[in-house]
């Protein structure tokens, strides 16, 4: 039967593959960033351009990396969920 309590363990499990989902480009881009970050500051270089290409080509590394498990995560959970169905509903 769907309980408030069911509702919220569904919306935690969501809100959790959603974190694993988004870590790897986030991750990726936010490494990436620091440490071009830290050899802009060392050269004194401060070109805007120079920190989004190399991100953007780390994040697209990342999602074709990780694409596989990102999905089979994603597809995972939704069979779980669909497979739930007939007995949240009573």
């Amino acid at each position: 039967m769907m309980t408030p309590e069911t509702v919220v363990d569904i919306g935690r499990q969501a809100t959790e593959l959603m974190l694993y989902i988004a870590a790897p480009p986030l991750l990726t881009s936010l490494v990436v960033g620091l440490l071009i970050g830290i050899l802009q500051a060392a050269t004194q270089v401060n070109e805007q351009t120079l920190s989004f290409i190399p991100k953007f080509i780390a994040t697209f590394v990342a999602l074709v990396l990780a694409g596989n498990w990102m999905i089979a995560m994603t597809t995972d959970f939704i069979r779980r969920l669909y497979g739930s169905i007939p007995q949240l509903v009573g």
